[in-house]
């Protein structure tokens, strides 16, 4: 089929692909919002203002099996954050969503299966995550509940969205629970 040079130029079909559309389902390495975590995309950007109070958002590691527990949320999805560690994530989303932190699993983190023990970079991820809970919503972000694997599986199943990050660190999966935000705007 060819094209006539008025359909090329309208359509702007004769241009390359653009630089974002390389990145999609990627890490940005910069972004032009001010305030905002360049790790915060578009589409997780979406996601996150679509959640309301109540609405579980699940951050989960490299390992974790996001597209096949994915069609049983509400997103249908996961969102991608590739270059993101899940501390990284954490830190970047809390910074911009309210943490329910009355409940007593407004934060969920996964625990090996069975009776075994969680391994050192589990704990690791677990206390890095919880640090930067702790400082971008204050210590009550840090207070977690903790399950095992398969019962983190079932819960991120009633999830409103699964975030996969990059990390690799064994049972670096949490699971946040949307919060309020009162006339102030502030955290309620």
């Amino acid at each position: 089929m060819v094209l006539s040079l008025s359909t090329l130029l309208c359509t702007g079909a004769w241009l390359p692909p653009s630089p974002n559309a390389a990145r999609r389902g990627g890490s940005p390495t910069m972004g032009i919002l001010k305030g905002i975590s360049p790790l915060l995309t578009a589409e997780l950007l979406y996601v996150l203002r679509s959640a309301g109070h109540g609405d579980k958002i699940a951050i989960v590691d490299a390992n974790f099996p996001a597209t096949a527990i994915s069609v049983d949320t509400v997103q249908k999805e996961p969102v991608n954050l590739p270059g993101a560690s899940t501390p990284e994530a954490l830190d970047a989303i809390a910074a911009h969503l309210p943490i329910d932190t009355i409940v007593d699993d407004g934060v969920v983190v996964m625990l090996p299966p069975g009776d075994l023990e969680l391994p050192p970079l589990g704990v690791e991820v677990h206390a890095d995550g919880c640090k930067a809970l702790e400082g971008t919503c204050g210590p009550e972000c840090a207070v977690t509940t903790e399950v095992r694997r398969d019962d983190f599986y079932e819960l991120a199943r009633d999830a409103y969205c699964i975030v996969q990050t990059g990390e690799r660190r064994p049972y670096g999966c949490f699971l946040l629970t949307v919060g309020m935000l009162g006339p102030d705007g502030k955290d309620f």
